[in-house]
């Protein structure tokens, strides 16, 4: 089946060698982000509000929270994070930007003070830490390399302060929806900028070095969709 797939991504997998698709994806994926992240926000907004709601555990000693989010995008989680709070948003496509400010405009609780284009791999603009939170959502299962992003995460983390994630995962490896994930893989990446279905997150977080890990599984509706399964937590550093 996955060859079949593969089969039928040959003219697209042509366009991305020609450079073409790539440069398609950059500016449609933000738009279409925009329309479908609200959709999932409302699904996992509960699950959300519990983890997000112990910031002040790790705000730095004037009780003000210095925040870094990884892969911003259209800025869905801004009305989660505390009134006040020092951001810093990274993504690496600019065509975020213009959505990202209007979620801003929206979350006027915020103060936005750097918005940088980089990939979650290479924060070098960060300095070692910087911030009292990173958050992550969503983003960990489009990077090139989790373990970098981790490390970097660790880097500009302040001693004693958290990262906090919600990721879509690889399913139990019996199970039907595992099957149908590394079938669809292929296709997914390709059409998701990069997304993996069968990405083993947890496994990379467990071998970071944090010294406390909180993170519990979900299913998000509708149980057969291949993102159904998720993990959702923080780590402390």
């Amino acid at each position: 089946l996955r060859r079949c797939v593969r089969l039928l991504l040959s003219p697209v997998r042509l366009l991305a060698r020609l450079g073409l698709r790539d440069s398609f994806c950059t500016k449609v994926f933000p738009c279409l982000t925009a329309k479908v992240a609200p959709i999932c926000n409302r699904k996992v907004y509960q699950q959300k509000q519990k983890p997000f709601s112990n910031w002040r555990k790790f705000a730095g000693p004037s009780g003000q929270l210095t925040l870094l989010e990884i892969g911003t995008g259209t800025g869905t989680n801004f009305q989660f994070y505390p009134p006040g709070c020092r951001l810093t948003c990274t993504d690496p496509n600019p065509n975020f930007r213009k959505f990202l400010l209007g979620s801003l405009s929206e979350n006027q609780h915020l103060k936005l003070e750097h918005l940088v284009v980089a990939s979650g791999e290479d924060l070098h603009q960060i300095p070692d830490g910087a911030v009292d939170a990173v958050v992550c959502a969503l983003v960990l299962c489009s990077v090139t390399n989790i373990k970098k992003v981790l490390t970097e995460v660790l880097r500009v983390l302040r001693l004693g302060g958290a990262f906090y994630f919600l990721e879509h995962v690889a399913a139990d490896h019996s199970s039907w929806t595992y099957f149908w994930q590394k079938v669809c893989d292929p296709v997914w990446k390709y059409f998701g900028d990069g997304c993996s279905l069968s990405r083993e997150t947890q496994q990379e977080l467990e071998k970071t070095n944090f010294s406390e890990l909180n993170l519990r599984c979900i299913h998000v509706t509708p149980s057969w969709i291949p993102t159904s399964p998720h993990i959702i937590g923080y780590a402390v550093k």
